[in-house]
């Protein structure tokens, strides 16, 4: 996966994840990359520092359990729960016929899919217990 830090048109600036440089170039010749502040699909790449790996160590697995556990507690702290009304929900916000606000609930792969294909921009999260108890 490789991040790149794009510019529209309008020189809104904003960042974007691709699995390589030729999935980028396909997708901006394509128009399918949009600017997410004005929806403008005339995106380049724009100057960036080179990242520099850090001498940290990786994080244990008890780490990353407990970084999402945080998100966990974000998420439910922030944000409305819809159940299995997820897609639909994320649909009308999308759409603008609910008002917009972080959700979270349940999608089906296909659901997944299918909201990705419609351009609506949803995330899965791996949902840890709240604790280790």
């Amino acid at each position: 996966m490789i991040l790149f830090s794009l510019r529209c048109s309008s020189d809104h600036q904003f960042e974007a994840w691709f699995r390589d440089g030729a999935t980028y170039e396909k997708q901006a010749a394509a128009g399918a990359i949009a600017c997410p502040e004005c929806g403008e699909t005339d995106v380049d790449k724009a100057p960036m520092a080179p990242s520099v790996a850090r001498s940290k160590s990786e994080p244990s697995p008890a780490d990353i359990r407990r970084m999402l556990q945080q998100v966990r507690k974000h998420v439910e702290t922030n944000c409305e729960y819809v159940g299995d009304k997820f897609a639909d929900e994320a649909r009308k916000i999308h759409k603008g016929e609910a008002d917009k606000r972080g959700i979270y609930g349940e999608a089906t792969d296909a659901d997944h899919r299918a909201l990705d294909e419609e351009g609506i921009e949803v995330h899965r999260i791996p949902w840890v217990p709240p604790n280790d108890a």
